[in-house]
């Protein structure tokens, strides 16, 4: 009662938002946390926000700070090797959760007891214990689906702790409307428990002319319209090995007018994957950047003659988004959100058919007529799904949370 009284005289909301996914190399779910992190102390409708990350408290903002953005505190380098030397061993991940369920527990049991508590959320698939609402996001549901393309660890940890945070919660955020009929079906979850809250993209993804793209292309001895692009995690589900094998069946000129960039995290269970990345970078036809920071990833995508991404499963795949918002043409999957998250303005394909792939890589490249099509419905669609939309949408779910 006390939560619906609190909703009914409109009283600002309190929040704790988990910032453990904000964790370097920042790819897809952790700048999900990070927009959030960024975002939703300056809405109206929160009055405070608390970070609550790597077992402790970070500090706070208010939303009347004047900030356009938040900065938490350094992950140190020590620590982020050590939580990736210990990520893939399960004797760990066991430990990780036996310790981490009671001292989380015990910080956040005098926030979870305040007589109006702050709505808790973590963006990353876990919810510790919490005595007040509690909200977490739910990316995708790989592990069950493909459990072959996670490492031991991660599949153990997701048996440990995934069921006992989906009872935890009064609200479960999925990043697609796919990933919410599969996480209802498979979990037994009321329907109206789930909702769908899609991404956003920034505003720094966005169209630009070749002049403005050189100097930061010059540095990846790359042009302008110049190379076909695939962002993502080196790791089975992408399925970079079929895009990579497709692009090897085109044309001699074609593959070498356009050659194809792989930018992404090193990632897992990849050991085959690299030496055909390796093969590919000796004929002169494919280059691997790795890890590209934020700063410039924007130019990669605005200075791509098209963007390929063929990945199996996605729970929402945000860098289609990202190559849509900067006006480049996209080759994507026919397979889980992908169709609705690209809503008709990509180029659909079978991950798993390499004729296929090769057939619409031709497509995407030299079709100018299809291009300049993509491109208009691309921009119209990318202009949908912003990170406003995105984070109004989420203090919705707070408010229902708590009036649960």
């Amino acid at each position: 009662m006390r939560f619906a009284a609190w909703w009914c005289i409109g009283e600002a909301m309190k929040l704790i938002l988990a910032t453990d996914a904000i964790f370097p190399p920042l790819t897809g779910i952790g700048r999900y946390a990070n927009e959030l992190a960024s975002r939703l102390p300056l809405h109206p409708a929160i009055d405070e926000v608390r970070y609550f990350g790597m077992w402790r408290w970070q500090g706070g903002a208010l939303k009347d700070a004047g900030a356009a953005a938040v900065t938490l505190p350094a992950v140190p380098p020590w620590l982020a090797r050590l939580r990736r030397e210990f990520a893939d061993r399960r004797w760990a991940v066991s430990a990780y959760d036996l310790i981490g369920e009671r001292w989380r527990a015990r910080l956040l049991r005098r926030a979870g007891r305040e007589d109006v508590p702050a709505v808790y959320h973590s963006p990353n698939f876990f919810l510790p214990h919490y005595d007040g609402p509690a909200v977490v996001t739910v990316h995708d549901l790989s592990i069950d689906r493909f459990p072959e393309t996670h490492q031991s660890a991660q599949r153990h940890y997701f048996d440990l702790a995934f069921t006992r945070s989906l009872a935890r919660a009064q609200r479960v955020i999925t990043v697609s409307a796919t990933v919410r009929d599969e996480l209802i079906a498979a979990y037994g979850l009321a329907p109206e428990q789930v909702v769908a809250v899609l991404h956003g993209v920034d505003a720094c993804f966005q169209p630009r002319p070749a002049a403005a793209l050189q100097a930061v292309l010059a540095r990846y001895q790359l042009q302008p319209g110049g190379y076909l692009l695939s962002v993502s995690t080196l790791e089975p589900r992408k399925r970079l090995e079929q895009l990579i094998a497709a692009h090897a069946r085109l044309p001699a000129g074609v593959r070498t007018r356009w050659p194809l960039v792989l930018v992404g995290a090193r990632g897992w269970l990849n050991q085959r994957l690299q030496k055909t990345i390796e093969a590919g970078e000796q004929g002169g036809w494919l280059r691997y950047l790795g890890y590209v920071d934020q700063t410039e990833l924007p130019l990669l995508y605005a200075g791509a003659r098209a963007f390929a991404m063929v990945s199996i499963y996605e729970g929402f795949g945000l860098p289609l988004l990202e190559a849509m918002a900067s006006g480049v043409p996209v080759l994507t999957s026919n397979r889980s959100c992908m169709p609705e998250v690209s809503a008709g303005a990509a180029l659909l394909v079978d991950p798993d058919d390499v004729d296929a792939i090769a057939g619409a890589l031709g497509q995407l490249l030299e079709n100018e007529s299809w291009r300049a099509g993509a491109v208009e419905r691309g921009l119209a669609r990318a202009a949908e799904l912003s990170w406003e939309r995105c984070i109004d949408a989420t203090v919705e779910v707070y408010r229902q949370a708590a009036a649960a």
